[in-house]
């Protein structure tokens, strides 16, 4: 089985009340539980803050291409199944969209 990469962009706010994390959480753990085994790192959302290093070495403020907002790492039979299984994810009920990769070892 291969490891797959799950990159989020965007999603909702932070919840304002702790009824709205709560309801969040909830959703999260609901997901998690249903991918059991699957799930290799269940991740964690990223700040607002970002730095960009260029090929020659230069150090910019913001990220590389397009802001993330958190990450999950899965194992799955093939990429295809690993974006199925990122259809249900939560970060796509707060308006957020998801990019799957496909990593392999190197060592």
């Amino acid at each position: 089985m291969a490891k797959f990469l799950l990159l989020y962009h965007g999603g909702a706010a932070m919840p304002a009340t702790e009824a709205e994390s709560a309801k969040i959480l909830k959703a999260w753990e609901t997901w998690y539980t249903g991918l059991g085994k699957a799930v290799v790192d269940p991740g964690n959302p990223f700040t607002d803050k970002a730095k960009k290093v260029t090929s020659n070495g230069a150090v910019g403020d913001g990220p590389a291409g397009t802001m993330a907002s958190g990450y999950t790492i899965l194992e799955a039979e093939s990429l295809d199944k690993a974006a199925k299984m990122a259809q249900g994810c939560p970060v796509l009920q707060g308006g957020g969209n998801i990019s799957v990769f496909e990593t392999f070892n190197v060592m």
